[in-house]
């Protein structure tokens, strides 16, 4: 049985930084994609990063230059460190992974993600 679980979130002020983790069990496909998601109350699930089997990695506009994602395949964690947040920010934060290792553009596409998190929630204040 696939499981993502997300830690690492937290209540920040604005400038600040913090790192989420999603630890991958029982997921034995060689191939992969992996992205970051995020989610306010009442909106769709926002795609910010992503990353693959192969090492590509990709962000949205709204993240790029503050969110750097990465992997450690050894230990089955991915990491997304989240730097200069801002208020806007402020969401529930998942991880998905699916085994087709393409990257969708622009980021999201959700319901092609068939294992998630229970996601860890990031609260930035002014």
């Amino acid at each position: 049985q696939v499981q993502l679980v997300e830690s690492g979130g937290g209540s920040v002020q604005a400038g600040g930084s913090l790192r989420l983790s999603c630890a991958v069990s029982g997921y034995t496909y060689a191939t992969y994609c992996v992205t970051w998601f995020r989610q306010v109350p009442g909106k769709g699930r926002e795609g910010v990063a992503a990353i693959d089997s192969g090492g590509l990695i990709r962000y949205s506009d709204s993240v790029q230059g503050r969110f750097t994602t990465s992997q450690d395949k050894a230990k089955k964690i991915l990491y997304l460190q989240m730097n200069s947040l801002k208020p806007e920010d402020t969401a529930m934060y998942y991880c998905a992974i699916r085994r087709d290792r393409v990257i969708p553009l622009p980021l999201g596409r959700s319901w092609e993600y068939p294992y998630w998190g229970q996601g860890t929630q990031v609260t930035v204040s002014s």
